[in-house]
């Protein structure tokens, strides 16, 4: 099961995104370009934007950033401990509205481990 909700979400994400960037919108397209350019190494390393994005999307509540930052954190390094520091962040700065997408968060990074997968989620960042 937790496998199936990992490959699910990869898949629709990816099929998605393809879908969307066929379509002839310049502005789409940047800012999708935009958002993989921001979270390339740069003077902060891919690990530390992930980890930002990461928090920032736990305290705006989006559980499709949510899943993909966890996901993404997890391909750069994030241990266990670091995810919870990172979670404690989020909740801090989200207060406890934050909780229910905490639980999600933590329900898909088990199901990630739980998986192994080997197929990576793409590491385009658009659209979260």
């Amino acid at each position: 099961m937790s496998e199936d909700r990992v490959r699910q979400f990869t898949e629709f994400r990816k099929r998605m995104n393809e879908r969307i960037l066929a379509e002839d919108n310049q502005v789409v397209r940047r800012f999708f370009a935009l958002d993989t350019q921001t979270y390339k190494s740069g003077a902060l390393d891919v690990k530390t934007k992930e980890m930002l994005g990461l928090v920032a999307s736990m305290v705006l509540r989006c559980d499709d950033c949510i899943a993909y930052h966890v996901a993404q954190c997890r391909d750069a390094g994030v241990n266990r401990d670091e995810f919870f520091e990172i979670f404690s962040v989020g909740l801090v700065v989200g207060g406890s509205i934050v909780i229910p997408h905490l639980r999600r968060a933590v329900d898909f990074l088990d199901q990630l481990e739980d998986a192994q997968t080997d197929a990576p989620p793409p590491h385009d960042h658009a659209a979260g």
